[in-house]
């Protein structure tokens, strides 16, 4: 494991406020979250994450001031506690900074991340207004089914069973599954941007939901179907 720097000197404080967001997302799923970070010698800083819910694994990209060699899992706790997103500390005028936090022994995901490509455009998935409006009638049903259980029936494996099965229906004509749709609504993803609109990639036996805000990516597993990332290198780019 590389950790050649001890702070990261952001780009603006609009880098360091974007990924304080997407690392209290994570920590509201999983308070002992931890998160991967990944700099391969240029200036974005990639930050992978596992929300447990959704079985995806969720990448965040921030620009730094400088170019920067850097490969390392540390809490997203204490990452997030020593990000100064007011771009008053310590550093150059205007810029936002972190103390990097001590390494973790970081859960198995961490240990296998998703190729860096090439990455290939895949057809058929639909627009973020049509999957928005998929996610809503996703959660209407599963309301409307879990009202209907009889009291005997309502129980966390029968209503696990419902949530699975919603969840891991495909997106439009693709192989991607709403869940991983859902992780990029959950995790402040899935916003409106006309001019970089949502898109499906594919690499090995991998699939990248990306938006301007952040990606979702899970992989096939070998019968076939898709599972999410089991122990997880992506190339560094916004989403």
């Amino acid at each position: 494991m590389t950790v050649p720097v001890q702070s990261l000197l952001f780009a603006d404080p609009r880098e360091a406020a974007d990924l304080a967001a997407f690392l209290g997302r994570l920590l509201h799923y999983d308070r002992a979250a931890a998160v991967r970070l990944q700099a391969g010698g240029g200036d974005a800083l990639a930050v992978f994450g596992r929300p447990p819910s959704f079985e995806v694994l969720a990448i965040r990209t921030a620009r730094l001031a400088r170019p920067e060699t850097l490969d390392v899992t540390v809490s997203a706790g204490e990452l997030l506690e020593s990000l100064d997103v007011s771009g008053e500390g310590p550093g150059e005028p205007g810029s936002a900074g972190a103390a990097l936090p001590a390494p973790v022994t970081g859960p198995p995901w961490t240990g296998v991340l998703p190729p860096r490509g090439p990455w290939q455009e895949q057809a058929g998935l639909p627009g973020p207004d049509t999957l928005r409006a998929a996610l809503d009638e996703a959660v209407a049903e599963f309301r409307t089914r879990d009202e209907a259980l009889p009291e005997e029936s309502r129980t966390r494996a029968e209503r696990d069973r419902i949530g699975r099965e919603i969840w891991s229906r495909p997106v439009g004509t693709t192989d991607l599954p709403l869940r991983a749709v859902h992780a990029a609504q959950s995790l402040g993803f899935l916003r409106p941007d006309p001019d970089f609109p949502v898109s499906l990639l594919t690499a090995g036996g991998w699939l990248r939901l990306r938006t301007p805000f952040g990606s979702t990516a899970l992989r096939r597993d070998p019968a076939g179907g898709l599972g999410g990332p089991g122990g997880l290198s992506l190339s560094v780019g916004r989403g």
